[in-house]
């Protein structure tokens, strides 16, 4: 699998979009003035516990208070040992360090832990912890024991006693002095850290992840991706600087791209993030998925379409939902949509077919960097699933609720506003006395009152006995009417 990173950066925002084989596969937005802040750690005060939840709110400094479950807590549990109540871990005006796991979405605040950890380029470092752990998608047993002995070799060799360590999958392969300089790295930033902590009692920043771009270069170089193109000279620059400084061996990946034709237009990835913010998702055989986001969960449609298939029905369904799949997975990267997934594939009547249809689902997911879990297939068909989430969706974050709909995704048809009208005139004629109505609307409502209404309107002002007049305001969305009294 071949991949390519694109960083196209603005003064107002960054964008990253990772590329494998061709197709865009991920998209990540950075705004300057709303930048995510998961990882970032904060001395905050506690300023309200609620008992019946096991949680507490926390102000970390932002417009939301921030909230922390007690299993969050940084709590040793021993063997027969319970998870203690929240009452117990805090109280209201107490100060505590906490860093965030997931940003503020939609009307939630950020999540919190006490289980803080730091990373690098190889390393995640967990100050409160002693463990030493591999990432999972190091495949190999005689490689992973290799790095844990790296790691406890060079801990012991620096007089370094406490504190765990993860090490990241860009570890793999790697020697004795990357795991000492990023050893080194760490333990310099919990120096730092640590005398921050002791300086205040919040609510403070005292630790803030690298911006995007930086992050490009930290946590996305991996062994399958052979460029990364960024756009802007001065950030090529601080790139270059901050890798020479950390990890040198993979510079020669970076590359700073002069063109005219902006970088996302050339490799297309404007049109892809137009796409990924409709509902309708086109398959090359001619079937579609429909997705549809919700507060709750996000629901997957698979249907046929135009697809009819060579030889049966059958077949027809079991290779849209093949090819399905390959697209769905996509599509939750692409729109980074997390929370409870419920896939509806098309039904299939063979067990075999389904069997493969879920291992599918199951083999490209775990090419997915978020975690991810299939619970099964419900009484219904329908193929359940979750998917962290720790950042809001591309939809979210580059759309808003549209004011004529309020989020329904439908609007009042011309006729259910025509007859509203009707009854709000009869509403006002039982309530006041006037001569005559002047209605203002929309071209759409006015033009059906006077022509398939009209002999409706007719029967109306005989019934009331009084003119109604209309006047088309150019401004007004089809639900949006007012009736004038004269």
């Amino acid at each position: 699998m071949n991949s390519e990173i694109l960083v196209n950066v603005t003064p107002m925002e960054t964008r990253v979009a990772v590329v494998e084989n061709g197709a865009v596969q991920e998209i990540f937005i950075e705004r300057a003035q709303t930048r995510g802040i998961v990882g970032n750690i904060y001395r905050g005060k506690v300023v309200r516990v609620l008992p019946g939840m096991q949680a507490a709110f926390v102000d970390i400094g932002l417009d939301r208070a921030a909230f922390i479950h007690a299993s969050d807590f940084d709590q040793p549990k021993g063997e027969g040992e319970t998870q203690k109540s929240i009452q117990t871990l805090v109280r209201e005006g107490q100060s505590i360090t906490v860093q965030v796991i997931k940003d503020p979405i939609g009307t939630k605040g950020a999540r919190l832990t006490t289980h803080l950890s730091i990373p690098s380029r190889y390393l995640v470092y967990m100050p409160d912890s002693n463990h030493i752990g591999v990432s999972q998608r190091i495949d190999g047993e005689e490689e992973r024991e290799r790095l844990r002995a790296l790691v406890l070799k060079v801990k012991a060799d620096e007089g370094i006693e406490k504190g765990g360590y993860i090490l990241r999958t860009a570890a793999e392969g790697i020697g004795e002095p990357e795991i000492q300089s990023d050893l080194n790295y760490l333990k310099r930033v919990f120096r730092v850290l640590g005398e921050r902590i002791l300086e205040t009692p919040g609510p403070l920043t005292i630790y803030e992840d690298l911006p995007l771009y930086l992050r490009v270069a930290r946590d996305l170089v991996r062994a399958d991706v052979e460029k990364i193109r960024i756009d802007s000279k001065e950030t090529f620059s601080k790139v270059i600087d901050f890798v020479r400084k950390y990890t040198p061996e993979v510079e020669p990946v970076f590359e700073y791209y002069p063109g005219e034709r902006p970088i996302f237009d050339l490799f297309a990835v404007e049109d892809e993030i137009r796409r990924a913010l409709g509902r309708k998702v086109e398959l090359k055989s001619g079937g579609y998925l429909i997705i549809d986001q919700t507060e709750a969960m996000t629901t997957v449609d698979v249907n046929t379409g135009a697809f009819v298939g060579h030889r049966n029905l059958e077949e027809t369904i079991f290779k849209t939902n093949l090819e399905a799949v390959t697209a769905i997975v996509r599509q939750l990267r692409l729109r980074n949509l997390g929370g409870i997934i419920i896939i509806d594939f098309i039904d299939m009547d063979d067990a075999e077919h389904k069997r493969q249809v879920l291992r599918m689902l199951e083999k490209y997911l775990e090419k997915d960097h978020a975690k991810s879990k299939l619970t099964g297939v419900s009484d219904l068909g329908l193929v359940e699933m979750t998917r962290k989430r720790t950042r809001e969706s591309l939809e979210h974050m580059m759309t808003g609720t549209c004011p004529v709909c309020s989020g329904r995704g439908r609007v009042k048809t011309a006729q259910t506003v025509c007859y509203e009208v009707f009854r709000e005139i009869l509403r006002e004629e039982r309530a006041y006395n006037n001569d005559q109505y002047l209605v203002l609307a929309s071209q759409e409502v006015v033009d059906r009152l006077l022509d398939e209404e009209s002999s409706n309107l007719a029967d109306l002002e005989d019934f009331i006995g009084k003119p109604v007049r209309f006047q088309v305001e150019p401004m007004y969305h089809q639900e949006q009417f007012d009736v004038i009294l004269q």
